[in-house]
């Protein structure tokens, strides 16, 4: 298992940072998020927007939307949604201040972008709410709970939602104890606590204890678990740094979690009533 603790123990620079160019993504602006890998994708860029799709077109994502991006990296989400949604009113939130730098520098139409961790949005002076919150590949690193607490108060009457999240199966339940421990060490190696995660069941009871109807689970489990694991095991492995080393765990991560079943990725996206 030591190499589950050099996770945890090694990040380079910020524990959520990406080095892009090694995944094959040299723009000013990269993608940081796990991608959406179908058959005909042959880029990691390609295969990030395509997840940043999935999630945008399950909302009805749309020029008049006013949209706040939560978790949003280096800024290649927020350009996507100006260039292929026309979306002119977009703010954005990040922990990573060398990203809110970079993007401040780059996209100067963007509404604004604040330096804050997405589970202090109370801590935000917004001057009005969203008609859409988006986070890509980003929540399952919290609890439900309090990110639901932070965004709910943000979203305008009918606001829509959506997000990436960890969801057990069923037959987790049906695992024993020391099955459950390892797990639990093997998730939180990723910065991802088994006690955060629930089935399908308490999923849609989360949400609707917020007040969020019209609540849908998508497994993407395949398509971007199996698929991040594909694409590094193809790509020729140059380095033997840091950030190469947490690629590749992260890679043998998204192999384990997708053949043995029992942590599903999926999309959820809801309503504010």
């Amino acid at each position: 298992m030591k190499w589950l603790q050099a996770i945890r123990q090694q990040f380079p620079k910020h524990k959520y940072a990406i080095n892009a160019k090694q995944l094959g993504d040299n723009a000013e602006l990269a993608w940081s998020n796990l991608g959406y890998w179908e058959d005909v994708t042959s880029s990691y860029p390609e295969a990030c927007a395509q997840l940043a799709d999935q999630l945008a077109q399950a909302v009805a994502l749309n020029a008049n939307d006013c949209l706040l991006d939560l978790g949003c990296g280096q800024g290649a989400s927020l350009l996507h949604w100006q260039q292929h949604y026309q979306v002119r009113h977009i703010e954005a939130v990040e922990l990573q201040s060398s990203c809110v730098q970079q993007i401040q520098q780059h996209l100067p139409k963007l509404a604004a972008i604040y330096q804050q961790s997405f589970l202090n949005l109370n801590q935000i002076p917004f001057k009005q709410n969203f008609d859409v919150v988006l986070c890509i590949d980003a929540a399952y690193h919290c609890n439900l709970n309090s990110f639901l607490y932070a965004v709910s108060p943000v979203l305008n009457a009918k606001g829509r939602l959506g997000m990436h999240y960890l969801m057990l199966s069923e037959q987790w339940l049906n695992l024993s104890a020391v099955q459950k421990q390892k797990y639990k060490w093997l998730l939180k190696a990723a910065d991802v606590h088994l006690d955060n995660l629930m089935t399908a069941s308490g999923l849609e009871q989360t949400f609707r204890q917020h007040s969020f109807t019209d609540i849908t689970i998508r497994d993407l489990s395949p398509a971007v678990l199996k698929g991040f694991a594909n694409y590094i095991q193809q790509i020729p492995q140059h380095n033997s740094d840091l950030d190469a080393f947490k690629i590749r765990m992260t890679a043998k991560l998204c192999h384990k979690l997708y053949v043995d079943g029992l942590v599903k990725y999926v999309q959820i996206t809801a309503h504010k009533p």
